[in-house]
């Protein structure tokens, strides 16, 4: 049997610092941050008798800095000095990775210019209560046997039949009040204000699926999270990814906690007991929205 090439669809990411996702202006210092994928890139300038001891230690606390810094110097020159005592000075087309642990600061009379892809968030604060945290419902779906369906239906078929089930995911999600993070392979990551939209939402992507010949599973799950531009990070993330791989053909699975919230929306739940989802702490009971009527 000749055996079919799968072909992912991929996507690009872009983003540009003219239209920064977060901007954040401290003493002496503007940092310009766009969200690409799942990189936190920064766009730094650094004033003439910048120093983060003295102009971002007082927001961030602690006596070093504990970021580590992988970026470039585009323009000026920067020095940092590490725990240990030993200084080093980066200037144009430095590529540099500090460790954690150290002091910074502006050499000269010119401002430093640099663009950094790891580091950001510790550097400037970010994650310590200056972005945004919310409660938010978390919403995962995967399709059910796509590499066999994929196989099955060769390149061209698939492509077009993924692209048409994304499109009816989109419809639903704007008939529902949610809002798509991004796509995970064969599957869609969206984010709702509660878990009865989500659940409804769900549910009508069940379907829709269903009528294009497709199953998929589906996680719902309640919790923080940090919102970063158009991304969405933190722990309940990867609760709910866990969650949705729980779940068999046709079902939509849920932690306690959202059931809870649900109740008043009447929808019905099977227990589906408790369960240890990996590299996560702790037992999880988790409940299915009950099937409904075919």
């Amino acid at each position: 049997m000749r055996q079919r090439t799968i072909i992912r669809m991929v996507e690009f990411h872009w983003k540009s610092f003219d239209a920064p996702d977060q901007v954040l202006r401290l003493p002496k210092l503007t940092v310009e941050l766009v969200e690409v994928g799942e990189l936190t890139v920064g766009h730094l300038v650094t004033q003439p008798g910048w120093r983060w001891s003295e102009h971002v230690r007082p927001t961030v606390g602690g006596e070093w800095c504990q970021a580590r810094h992988v970026g470039v110097v585009l323009s000026g020159r920067v020095a940092v000095q590490l725990q240990d005592g030993r200084v080093r000075e980066f200037g144009p087309n430095d590529v540099f990775d500090i460790p954690p642990g150290h002091d910074g600061w502006t050499v000269g009379d010119e401002p430093c210019i640099q663009i950094e892809w790891a580091g950001m968030l510790t550097f400037a604060g970010l994650n310590t209560g200056l972005q945004g945290r919310a409660l938010v419902t978390l919403l995962f779906t995967d399709l059910v046997d796509s590499t066999t369906t994929a196989a099955q239906l060769g390149d061209t078929a698939w492509r077009e039949l993924l692209v048409n089930h994304f499109e009816a995911i989109r419809r639903e999600l704007d008939r529902f009040g949610g809002r798509e993070v991004a796509t995970t392979g064969d599957g869609m990551f969206a984010t709702f204000d509660g878990p009865a939209r989500a659940l409804h939402c769900a549910r009508a992507i069940q379907r829709g699926a269903r009528d294009q010949g497709l199953s998929i599973r589906a996680g719902v799950h309640v919790g923080e999270v940090e919102l970063v531009g158009r991304n969405v990070r933190g722990v309940a993330v990867h609760e709910a990814s866990r969650i949705m791989g729980q779940a068999a053909a046709d079902e939509i699975l849920v932690s306690e906690t959202t059931r809870l919230l649900a109740v008043p929306a009447g929808l019905p739940f099977e227990d589906r007991g408790v369960h240890e989802l990996k590299g996560l702490e702790g037992e999880w009971r988790l409940h299915a929205v009950a099937a409904e009527p075919v």
